[in-house]
């Protein structure tokens, strides 16, 4: 099994809350932490038909199998379960007894939010981060982009183009049965394609909507189902003090670069390296990073970026207890002039009390240059700690 870092954080959560509730993407990894984080606890999953219609048709009996608790995987599949915890919790609250799992973050987080509030530790598992990755698995960068990080391309010999094939059609599909009431899947899937296209940009609903074929808000209920599913991640921008003329719609980004590439149609590094997407699907992978040591910490994400009207931009910016932090992203192995120069204006906008710009990009080795600290692509993990 794959050790994931997330690890030491539900530990501490469930020393302190009566309930801990784990939220990801399908096949990110979710059961297979709880079962051995928590491997005394009772292990049931709510989409098993039989187990779900003794839950809705006998609560009371259904439950009372758990009183030492219990691990519920796809929890928001019974609605009614969280009312019934809070019964439960409140008249008995030992820590760490229920383990809730959902792959549909804003089904699960609207039962939590009705019923559960202040009795559960939230806690979001991605798919691996570059620490993560067995070592003896890591390979060169456009290698790792191309496999991105979910654990079954790691845990069993499997082509990759058979698992993403076989991931988009039995699970995003699923889940857009589940919640909508789409009629033609192809729609959605030239939909979820195009989304791909735009890893690393602004989203401009109204362009990708006409593109598709659909209405604005269809597009926007969409996007809504790709970021519940946690396929997706909207960055916000950040404006704070930044002046009127700032980009104000979010930029997209895929939690899984490998992913994002199957979409978009690429099988090789070979037609990688020279795809017009790669410095987009860099960047992806590299914001997925931060994402994801931040909610492995159990911390919200806080990430942002800003561009302005005439073009200048940071790909992230986010606040430290010492000032504001600027990230600037490149996908090539050489730092060049263009790249520190790059690097400079991404911090332009921020107060002089900022921390000094940083610079992340696709070689191997880090260094300070012209007040810049730049750091490989491979060291980032023992930056972001």
């Amino acid at each position: 099994m794959i050790r994931r870092n997330l690890e030491s954080t539900l530990r501490r959560l469930a020393a302190s809350f009566p309930i801990v509730a784990v939220t990801g993407a399908r096949q990110a990894g979710k059961t297979t932490l709880v079962k051995s984080v928590f491997s005394e606890h009772t292990y049931v999953t709510l989409e098993d038909p039989q187990e779900r219609a003794f839950a809705e048709e006998d609560p009371k009996g259904f439950l009372s199998r758990f009183s030492a608790g219990a691990i519920f995987d796809e929890a928001q599949r019974w609605p009614d379960l969280f009312s019934h915890l809070q019964t439960l919790v409140d008249a008995d609250r030992r820590a760490g007894r229920f383990i809730l799992t959902g792959s549909q973050h804003f089904g699960l987080m609207a039962g939590i939010s009705q019923s559960l509030a202040g009795r559960v530790g939230m806690t979001r598992l991605l798919p691996l981060s570059l620490s993560e990755v067995p070592t003896t698995m890591l390979q060169p960068r456009d290698a790792m982009l191309l496999r991105g990080g979910y654990p079954g391309l790691y845990e069993t010999p499997v082509e990759i183009t058979d698992w993403m094939s076989s991931y988009v059609a039995t699970y995003a599909e699923r889940d857009v049965r589940q919640i909508l009431d789409v009629k033609d899947l192809a729609v959605f899937q030239k939909f979820l394609k195009l989304c791909a296209g735009r890893t690393g940009q602004v989203l401009n609903l109204s362009t990708l909507a006409g593109e598709v074929g659909i209405s604005h808000t269809t597009a926007r209920s969409w996007i809504s189902v790709l970021e519940s599913s946690d396929l997706i991640h909207l960055l916000p921008p950040y404006h704070q003090n930044f002046g009127k003329r700032v980009i104000k719609s979010p930029k997209l980004y895929f939690h899984d670069v490998g992913l994002a590439c199957w979409l978009l149609g690429i099988r090789s590094a070979e037609i990688l390296e020279t795809h017009p997407a790669r410095g987009s699907l860099f960047e992806t992978l590299i914001v997925g990073e931060f994402l994801k040591a931040r909610f492995n910490a159990g911390q919200p994400a806080d990430l942002y970026f800003w561009r302005d009207a005439s073009g200048r931009e940071a790909d992230l910016v986010y606040e430290t207890p010492n000032g504001l932090q600027s990230v600037e992203i490149k996908s090539g192995q050489t730092v060049t002039s263009d790249y520190i120069a790059a690097t400079h204006r991404a911090a332009l906008p921020a107060s002089s009390s900022a921390l000094p710009p940083l610079l992340i990009y696709g070689g191997a080795e880090s260094y300070e240059r012209s007040g810049i600290r730049v750091v490989s692509w491979t060291g980032l993990q023992e930056f972001l700690g």
